[in-house]
């Protein structure tokens, strides 16, 4: 018990921050007080929810009283006479009157405040109207802004930068105003100002750099670019961070955090998927990559993905390089090996062609199991010996090309692994490789078709060269063609396997 500013002995009013919403991020100070207080007072909805609460719920003890602060408002609309204002100066008037009752028996009052007390707390308007009254402390909490860009995983500025926190509720035109300052910014109070906070955003042209948060750190949170939000269902406790673009700190930034990894997830199952390649999906900041493949990876909170179609590399590539220009850490994600007909070539391109930045960029290949490697597996060794691997595409080179491969490729005697064997456009080329195979090769030499290795649908065909049907294989599928010397067998079991010897010939090493 402590003396009042009137000299009576009284309790102690504590204004407590308890943090975005992760129990985690309490302060040791607001846990002591906490389990010390007689009362603790929250702010509650009138469904009877408060998220204050549940963050602290594993900090109360028995015995406490509990002082339930209900709103009578959950927007800015009100029918009381006076309007919202009034109606909520009201409310606040009566629990102040209510917690100064406890006080003035002696009793400590704990009351929460999501973030921090100070920080567009609601404690702040029990703090005017107690604070000249009973002995005061208010115990800081991380705010939701810098929770959120903790899960962002994105510094907001940097040295000399300015930091703007802009409440929704302002006009439109202010919100434009304030927007086209240089700098970082953070929009707080959104809910049914969204539709002119984005409007605002998208007038001073960052509408590409505005990030959407929701429930930072708690278990449903939701970071997502401000382009796909729904307007429709943006609660008032969601905030928009727009992190520091300008032209001046682009360099710094990028020397700081911006880097590519291109990596392969293997060609389907997720335990052929190397920790190397783990580790990076983990820490990326975004991911970019052909839709199907991103899809194979888990969602991770606070990650933000860039999927597309098939036929747009180099559009990816440029992506991410321009995404890891500004400061990410970014993931291109492939199938199987990335060096393999897959991204790392297409990113290492549009380095050679593009700006200098993108040649100071931290770049690293992280290599995957390749479709071949996991096709041949499935049937025994058929590439245990030299081998080459081509793809029937010709969408990149000319289709004269693919055809000298073969030729030289055949003629040396090499096993082959064919990828892009067919598509919807390209129906004959296969059977034309048939054709060129079929002169220097055996009808008897094995051709394995492996389709989907490692995912659902997987089809394993062997068979030879005599009987190999080129419209049992799509893109999905990896062609391997022996070598004069590959051999089929059967075990004892009937399983059929293939191999290629290590000697060639007669020879023996």
């Amino acid at each position: 018990m402590r003396l009042a500013s009137d000299g009576t002995r009284t309790g102690r009013l504590f204004g407590v921050g308890v943090g975005p919403g992760d129990p985690e991020l309490i302060t040791l100070k607001a846990q002591r007080v906490l389990r010390q207080a007689q009362v603790i007072a929250y702010p509650c909805a009138r469904h009877g929810q408060s998220n204050a609460r549940a963050v602290v719920e594993s900090e109360l003890v028995q015995g406490q009283i509990e002082l339930p602060m209900v709103y009578p408002l959950t927007t800015e609309e009100s029918e009381h006479p006076g309007g919202y204002e009034v109606a909520l100066s009201r409310f606040y008037d009566d629990m102040a009157g209510q917690i100064a009752g406890h006080l003035q028996e002696g009793r400590d009052v704990a009351v929460l405040c999501e973030g921090d007390p100070f920080f567009y707390g609601s404690y702040m308007y029990l703090h005017d109207r107690l604070a000249p009254r009973f002995p005061t402390q208010v115990i800081p909490g991380v705010p939701s802004i810098m929770g959120a860009a903790a899960q962002l995983g994105q510094p907001l500025v940097r040295r000399d930068a300015q930091f703007t926190v802009i409440p929704g509720t302002l006009p439109e035109e202010q919100l434009i105003g304030m927007l086209g300052q240089q700098g970082a910014f953070a929009i707080m109070k959104l809910g049914r100002n969204f539709g002119k906070v984005k409007r605002a955003i998208d007038a001073a042209g960052l509408v590409d750099q505005a990030l959407f948060i929701e429930r930072a750190t708690m278990a449903a949170e939701r970071i997502v670019p401000l382009r796909e939000v729904d307007p429709l269902g943006v609660p008032y406790f969601s905030l928009i961070l727009i992190p520091d673009t300008s032209q001046a700190r682009r360099h710094e930034i990028l020397e700081a955090a911006g880097s590519v990894a291109v990596v392969g997830l293997g060609p389907g199952a997720a335990c052929w998927i190397t920790p190397e390649v783990q580790q990076a999906l983990a820490e990326a900041t975004d991911l970019v990559g052909y839709q199907t493949y991103l899809d194979r990876v888990p969602m991770r909170a606070g990650q933000r993905r860039f999927g597309s179609d098939n036929r747009v590399e180099a559009d990816r590539a440029r992506h991410a390089l321009t995404l890891a220009e500004s400061g990410r850490r970014v993931c291109v994600v492939s199938s199987g090996d990335p060096g393999i007909f897959a991204m790392a070539s297409a990113v290492l391109e549009c380095v050679d062609q593009g700006p200098p930045a993108w040649q100071a960029l931290d770049i690293r290949i992280l290599p995957g199991l390749s479709a071949m490697q996991a096709a041949a597996s499935r049937v025994g060794a058929p590439l245990g010996h030299d081998f080459c691997v081509l793809s029937l595409s010709d969408q990149l080179k000319p289709w004269e090309i693919v055809v000298q491969r073969l030729e030289a490729a055949a003629a040396a005697d090499f096993a082959m692994a064919i990828y892009n064997p067919i598509s919807s456009v390209r129906q004959w080329q296969l059977a034309e490789a048939r054709t060129i195979l079929s002169k220097y090769r055996g009808p008897e030499t094995p051709v394995v078709l492996a389709r989907s290795v490692g995912r659902s649908g997987e089809r394993i065909t062997i068979t030879n060269l005599a009987n190999f049907n080129p419209s049992q294989a799509d893109m999905q599928t990896v062609v391997l063609v022996g070598s004069s010397t590959t051999r089929a067998i059967e075990l004892s079991n009937g399983r059929k396997l293939v191999y290629t010897p290590r000697s060639y010939g007669t020879l023996e090493r």
